[in-house]
C-alpha cells in the first residue's frame, strides 16, 4: 500500500478507536486537541466542542491565501440486530474486502472521519506546500448541524473552504438542500379496558436503509410503513386488537431499516392474524425484491399482561399511512437531482403518547414549507401535535466560482479529464457555514462512500488516495 494512504488510514483507525456517536464527541474533541498541541498548531474549542486547528504555511506559502477544511467529528451509528456492538465504548472493528474498508456489522464512520484522517495527515505531511490552513471540525453534524449552526462568525480567517464530506470519487459538489425536522405528537389513545388474552410480537427488518439523502430516490422499503400496511390489513380483516408498544428507525437522516410492534388480541384471532400478516408480507417483500430483497418478518407469540397500557391502532396506523415520505418533488433546473423530499424516521410509544420524528429536504424555500405545511394539515386532523425546528439554510451552487475553476484544473492537471459537477439532495454543513460567512467561496469533495448511515457502509481506498493527490496537487498551486 502508499505509504501516503498507509498514514492516512493509520489516522482514521485512530479515529475509529474513540466512540463518537452524534452528541457524544467529548472524547474526540479532547483527541483532536491534544493531536493539535503536540504538533505545536495553535488550537481553538467552542463551548459546543468545535475545533479549529490553524497550520502555519510551509516556507514560500506564507503570503498566500489561507484555506479552510472543514469536516465533521460524528457519525451515525447503525448496526444489524445481532450485534452486541457498543457505540458508547466500542471501537469500530475495520477490515479490507477486495478494496473497499468496511466495518464488522456496523456502520464504518467513514462520513465523516475521512475528513479528519485526510485533513490531518495533509497538514503533518513534509513533503506537501501548502498556504496557510485552517482545519475546522464540527460536532452533531448527523443530528442537526449543532456545531455549524452555532458557529461563531469571527472564527474562520480563510475565503476558500474545502469540505470533504462528498462521497463520489471525480465529482465535486457545489450545492446542497436545506432541511427541517418534524416531531409529532398524539395522545389520549389508550384503550381504557380491554378484554384481549394474547400477544404478538411482529417484526420486520434486515431492509437495506441508507441515507435520507443521498438514497430517499432509490425508493427503498422503510420498515415504519411496512408495519403499518400489516397492521392496517389486520383492521380490514374485522380482527379486533390494541397495540402496546411499537418501535421502528434509528436516526432522522436514516431510512428506517427495522421496526417491531407489539399487539394484543383474543386468541381465537392469533392464527388468522398471523395468517393475514404472513400473506400481505409476501406481496410487500415481492413489490421491493430489486432494492430489499433480504428483508425479513418475525412473528412471535409473548407473555400478555392485563397491566400493559393498551393503544387503538386505528389513529396511530391511519397517521403513519398518511404522512408523507420519499421523493415529493424532483428538480426542474437539474436533471435527475431530487428538490423536495422527506422521511418518515422514527415512531415510538413513550410516556402514553405515539411518536414520530420526521426529516424534510429541499432546495426550494416554498417547496419546503409547502411539505412543512401538509405534515400540520394530516397532524391537525389526526388531532395531534407537532414541532417543527431544526432547520438549515441551503447552499445555493455557483458554477462560476474561483475555487471550483481552481479545483477542475488541478483534476485535469492529476487525472487528465474532466470532474462531474454536481448538487446533491442531502445537506451539508455548507449551507449553514456560508450563511455565517457570506462570501464564503466552498467546494465539497471526498472519496467513494457507499451505503452511508447503514451496517453497509464501505469506503473504495484507492478513491482516498485520488482525493489525497487531488489535494495535494490544490494546494501546491
Amino acid at each position: 500500500m502508499d505509504t501516503k494512504l498507509e498514514r492516512v488510514l493509520n489516522i482514521f483507525t485512530q479515529i475509529n478507536n474513540i466512540p463518537r456517536k452524534s452528541k457524544n464527541e467529548k472524547a474526540i474533541s479532547d483527541w483532536l486537541v491534544k493531536w493539535a498541541e503536540s504538533n505545536n498548531f495553535k488550537v481553538e474549542r467552542d463551548e459546543f466542542l468545535d475545533v479549529l486547528i490553524k497550520v502555519p504555511a510551509t516556507p514560500g506559502y506564507e503570503h498566500r491565501d489561507s484555506v479552510a477544511f472543514q469536516g465533521h467529528m460524528d457519525m451515525v451509528c447503525e448496526k444489524i440486530p445481532e450485534s452486541d456492538h457498543d457505540f458508547a465504548k466500542d471501537p469500530i472493528k475495520m477490515y479490507i474486502d477486495n478494496g473497499w474498508l468496511k466495518a464488522e456489522n456496523t456502520s464504518l464512520g467513514a462520513d465523516n472521519g475521512i475528513a479528519l484522517a485526510l485533513s490531518m495527515a495533509l497538514v503533518t505531511d513534509p513533503d506537501v506546500k501548502h498556504p496557510p490552513i485552517e482545519l475546522l471540525f464540527t460536532v452533531d453534524e448527523e443530528t442537526g448541524l449543532t456545531g455549524a449552526v452555532n458557529l461563531k462568525s469571527n472564527w474562520l480567517e480563510s475565503k476558500k473552504m474545502i469540505n470533504v464530506d462528498s462521497e463520489d470519487d471525480g465529482v465535486f459538489t457545489i450545492g446542497c438542500a436545506g432541511g427541517r425536522d418534524a416531531k409529532i405528537y398524539l395522545d389520549g389513545v389508550e384503550i381504557e379496558k380491554s378484554n384481549f388474552t394474547d400477544s404478538i410480537k411482529i417484526s420486520v427488518g434486515n431492509l437495506k436503509g441508507g441515507h435520507s439523502g443521498v438514497d430517499i430516490h432509490k425508493e427503498k422499503g422503510n420498515a415504519n410503513i411496512i408495519i403499518a400496511r400489516l397492521l392496517k390489513e389486520i383492521i380490514k380483516n374485522g380482527i379486533d386488537f390494541g397495540i402496546s408498544d411499537i418501535k421502528g428507525g434509528s436516526a432522522h437522516n436514516a431510512i428506517p431499516r427495522n421496526c417491531y410492534t407489539t399487539i394484543a388480541l383474543n386468541r381465537d384471532s392469533l392464527e388468522r392474524c398471523k395468517t393475514i400478516i404472513s400473506e400481505l408480507f409476501g406481496k410487500i417483500k415481492d413489490e421491493f425484491r430489486a432494492v430489499d430483497p433480504d428483508m425479513t418478518l418475525s412473528l412471535e407469540t409473548v407473555i400478555y399482561s392485563e397491566k400493559i397500557v393498551i393503544f387503538h391502532p386505528n389513529k396511530i396506523i391511519d397517521l403513519i399511512l398518511s404522512l408523507p415520505h420519499g421523493v415529493i418533488y424532483n428538480s426542474n433546473q437539474i436533471a435527475g437531482v431530487v428538490e423536495t423530499s422527506c422521511n418518515l424516521a422514527t415512531v415510538s410509544l413513550e410516556d402514553g403518547k405515539f411518536r414520530v420524528f420526521m426529516s424534510q429536504r429541499s432546495s426550494v424555500a416554498s417547496r419546503m414549507d409547502e411539505l412543512c405545511n401538509k405534515i400540520d394539515s394530516i397532524v391537525t386532523l389526526s388531532r395531534g401535535k407537532v414541532e417543527f425546528g431544526g432547520g438549515y439554510p441551503g447552499w445555493e451552487p455557483n458554477f462560476n466560482s474561483s475555487i471550483l475553476n481552481e479545483f477542475k484544473d488541478s483534476y485535469k492537471k492529476v487525472f487528465n479529464k474532466e470532474p462531474v459537477i454536481e448538487v446533491i439532495h442531502a445537506g451539508l454543513e455548507c449551507g449553514v457555514i456560508g450563511a455565517k460567512y457570506p462570501g464564503m467561496d466552498m467546494i465539497s469533495v471526498g472519496p467513494t462512500i457507499k451505503h452511508p448511515h447503514s451496517p453497509d457502509e464501505m469506503m473504495e481506498i484507492e478513491t482516498v488516495k485520488n482525493i489525497w493527490d487531488l489535494l495535494v496537487e490544490y494546494l501546491a498551486n
